[in-house]
């Protein structure tokens, strides 16, 4: 890798590592982080499919309570490097993505470890209204989220693809097919959270029509979409719950009257 190529796989790791606790731009994601680290290495596709494959993953890690799920965007970082730099495939990617996340896990609880004394710091600086210092406070635990991922990523980044390619090839083959196992249960428990979620039983015909049509058809992801976004509208164009109201109000004006659709303006009329 050059060395522009080097300090924007950097750049990207370091936001990747302070979205990954803050949540709300959601920049930690795998989908977006091998996106754009395939984008800087110059495959996009391969990032693009890559980030796809563990955003399915990464469905069901989430943290509850104190525990900690597995680092999506030192995952995502690494994995992608590895498999772009060392020309490996995709299910190699996932292997290591797997193990790399388990690893990320370790590093994120001694890190946030080490940020307890900087809440107790900003603690007491609050008690003395010391607004600067609780803003140090939480630049300096944002930094330290940046480099938990930053370093790892500058250290693989800096590691010849010879000494990559020998790493990868040394891992045992029935680690790596258990792991790549491993990590396609974890996909089918992310698609079940996130039907459990949805769980709205009268959209279920759909959802398994549609799996029928992907399973028994060649269509790719812009045509299933068409096919999903047809399918909403002649359902909300069929569906007499979005049209009550207006065929009331149709009714009322037909009839030289008026209807309220508002419980509480019913109840003050009476």
């Amino acid at each position: 890798m050059s060395l522009i190529q080097i300090i924007l796989v950097c750049l990207i790791a370091a936001i990747a590592g302070m979205a990954s606790v803050l949540d709300e731009g959601q920049l930690h994601r795998p989908l977006i982080v091998c996106t754009l680290i395939g984008l800087v290495l110059g495959d996009l596709k391969t990032g693009v499919i890559l980030g796809g494959t563990l955003e399915m993953m990464a469905l069901g890690w989430m943290n509850i309570g104190a525990a900690m799920a597995p680092d999506t965007a030192l995952a995502s970082v690494i994995s992608t490097l590895l498999v772009i730099t060392a020309d490996q495939s995709i299910g190699k990617g996932i292997a290591v993505a797997v193990a790399v996340a388990a690893a990320g896990q370790v590093l994120t609880i001694f890190v946030r470890t080490l940020t307890i004394g900087l809440q107790h710091r900003a603690d007491k600086y609050a008690e003395e209204g010391n607004i600067r210092g609780i803003d140090m406070m939480h630049i300096i635990g944002l930094s330290l989220q940046a480099l938990r991922v930053l370093i790892p990523t500058l250290i693989v980044a800096l590691i010849s693809v010879t000494t990559v390619q020998n790493l990868l090839n040394s891992i045992p083959e029935v680690i790596t097919k258990g792991l790549q196992v491993g990590g396609g249960m974890v996909v089918v428990v992310g698609y079940a959270m996130v039907i459990n979620m949805m769980a709205v039983k009268y959209l279920m015909p759909f959802l398994f029509l549609g799996f029928v049509i992907a399973a028994f058809t060649n269509f790719n992801l812009v045509a299933l979409g068409i096919l999903g976004l047809v399918a909403a509208i002649i359902y909300i164009q069929l569906n007499p719950k979005y049209h009550a109201s207006a065929g009331q109000n149709r009714a009322a004006a037909t009839n030289g009257g008026t209807v309220s659709g508002n419980d509480l303006d019913d109840d003050l009329d009476d």
